[in-house]
């Protein structure tokens, strides 16, 4: 029976990259919402000899969420793996001009949604799995209010699940990349020199010890 990881923002930057590792070793289930995105991760996936399922779904969608935990619990019974990495990055502005459309959305994807797919999916992992979560160093950074409280709050819940299963399982991972070359650090640092950030694909390999428990 295959292993399983599901990546969740598996469409660019870091959840491409740690989709497309995992690949070597598990069957990837890949959620975004951008379908195009994932047809392309399933090309390189396949080319390289892996297998991936593509969802297409929406993860502040609670209906979709538990559709999709019923159909990975009536196909394969568990996931081995859970690497989150969707997340929304609000256009950065002064505490006193946040859109509230903006922090509506940055709480709904970084932070509410994580009510709803802890709890469906810490059954899949049980007490052997593994989940990752990615903090980062915004938290109190000037402009970043929206993004940065929603993160805070994402991270928060996680560090409260991890002492809660620290003698119990599922084993659950916090983790802080460097600043990569991806699409959200290129909206909030523009024309900054790309050449001198990480590359997720290295990243994702140096990050695959820890979830691998290697």
């Amino acid at each position: 029976m295959s292993k399983i990881a599901l990546v969740t923002g598996a469409s660019r930057g870091l959840g491409f990259a740690m989709a497309e590792a995992l690949a070597q070793t598990h069957h990837v289930v890949a959620v975004a919402r951008t379908t195009g995105a994932l047809e392309d991760l399933d090309d390189r996936i396949q080319a390289a000899g892996g297998q991936s399922t593509l969802a297409p779904m929406d993860i502040t969608n609670e209906g979709a969420m538990a559709q999709l935990c019923r159909s990975v619990y009536d196909r394969w019974g568990s996931v081995d793996l859970w690497v989150h990495c969707a997340v929304h990055a609000a256009p950065l502005t002064p505490a006193g001009h946040i859109d509230p459309k903006d922090w509506a959305k940055s709480m709904s994807i970084n932070a509410t949604s994580m009510g709803t797919l802890i709890p469906y999916i810490a059954p899949l992992l049980g007490e052997v799995g593994t989940a990752m979560f990615f903090e980062d160093q915004t938290t109190g950074a000037k402009f970043h209010g929206s993004y940065a409280a929603s993160k805070a709050a994402q991270i928060t819940l996680a560090k409260s699940w991890a002492a809660e299963s620290a003698s119990t399982g599922p084993r659950v991972l916090i983790e802080t990349p460097p600043a990569m070359r991806t699409a959200t650090r290129s909206r909030f640092h523009p024309g900054e020199d790309r050449n001198a950030l990480a590359h997720p694909k290295d990243v994702a390999q140096a990050l695959l010890p820890k979830l691998l428990n290697a």
